[in-house]
């Protein structure tokens, strides 16, 4: 199991851009402390935050399956790049399986039965919340997108399993073309085992021969997961929009006790409060380089209770006022 971070991909931001909807606001509904001109990880629980966001702010309940049919296949990320470019339909399920968790955490689980099989998605870090509807909508409709442009076949499933309640029937019907059932324990697309076998007339052997190595060699690495120091950074990126973390929050998140984690910071020669001041640090550069947020959001951002608060940190580390840093080094828009 990969570490519950999830980078998310300009795919997104260009298919949010396309359906009329603007990425700073879904971040700004969604209170998540990050930009999309950053290359920021969030959390599973910010993930559905921001998947929340895109629902609330477009009140259509067909957006996923827009935003999946509007993203062209040069802005995905390389991991579904190599599944169009598959040797198959089914070829293609595989790699997006495997390689989609470089992307984010989450299970695309594949169980083949005799005529048919079941596609189901699973996020293991979601604490129990309920998958965004708009969420599954867009993982499946990027799939079906990807075996109907592949094949260059029009693949129908054979049905659609939802784990939320009936509504808007039609809409999920009328872009899938099979029956779809609600109030299920899990989103599960069930497909024949005959649009599997379709070749794609995408194949193209030499472009994977390149790009699968370097997938594989980033999928190990990111198995192995960081050092404490990056995973605590982690935690405290995740956890600083809900006020000051501390080290008993951080040791419970990393499930090892607090005087276990002191220990550790101990042996590796660094401080909790300096890895909280050092976190705080980069963030505060990244939030302000973008001219959209306020000082006072950057600080709400950062933890602070007060923006007198975050100046005095700042003057501690660039002997400067974030407004005169800004000025200097804000990226323009």
């Amino acid at each position: 199991m990969v570490a519950d971070k999830i980078r998310i991909p300009a795919a997104l931001w260009e298919g949010l851009k396309r359906v009329g909807i603007a990425p700073t606001e879904v971040i700004r509904h969604a209170q998540i402390p990050m930009s999309p001109a950053r290359d920021t990880a969030i959390s599973t629980t910010q993930f559905f935050s921001v998947w929340k966001a895109i629902a609330d702010l477009s009140n259509d309940p067909a957006i996923g399956i827009r935003i999946a049919t509007t993203v062209e296949g040069a802005s995905m990320p390389p991991s579904f790049v190599a599944a169009y470019h598959a040797r198959s339909f089914r070829d293609a399920v595989q790699r997006v399986s495997r390689f989609k968790r470089l992307c984010a955490p989450e299970n695309v689980l594949i169980e083949e039965r005799e005529d048919h099989c079941d596609i189901v998605l699973d996020w293991p870090y979601s604490d129990g919340q309920l998958t965004p509807p708009a969420l599954v909508d867009a993982t499946f409709a990027a799939l079906m997108g990807l075996g109907r442009k592949g094949t260059a076949t029009t693949i129908v499933p054979t049905m659609l399993e939802l784990v939320r309640s009936d509504r808007h029937r039609s809409v999920y019907e009328r872009f899938f073309g099979c029956p779809v059932h609600f109030g299920f324990e899990r989103n599960l697309m069930s497909l024949r085992r005959e649009d599997l076998d379709k070749r794609f007339v995408t194949y193209n052997s030499e472009l994977l021969d390149i790009l699968v190595p370097e997938l594989d060699r980033r999928l190990e690495q990111l198995s192995h997961g960081g050092s404490l120091v990056d995973q605590i950074k982690w935690v405290l990126r995740c956890r600083l929009t809900a006020g000051r973390p501390d080290i008993r929050s951080v040791a419970a998140e990393l499930a090892i006790s607090e005087r276990s984690l002191q220990r550790k910071l101990t042996d590796e020669g660094v401080t909790f409060q300096g890895l909280l001041s050092e976190t705080r640090h980069q963030l505060a550069l990244e939030y302000l380089r973008d001219s959209r947020l306020a000082i006072m959001e950057v600080a709400y951002m950062l933890g602070y209770e007060d923006q007198n608060s975050f100046f005095r940190a700042f003057r501690q580390w660039e002997e400067s006022t974030p407004a005169d840093w800004r000025t200097r080094n804000a990226i323009p828009r």
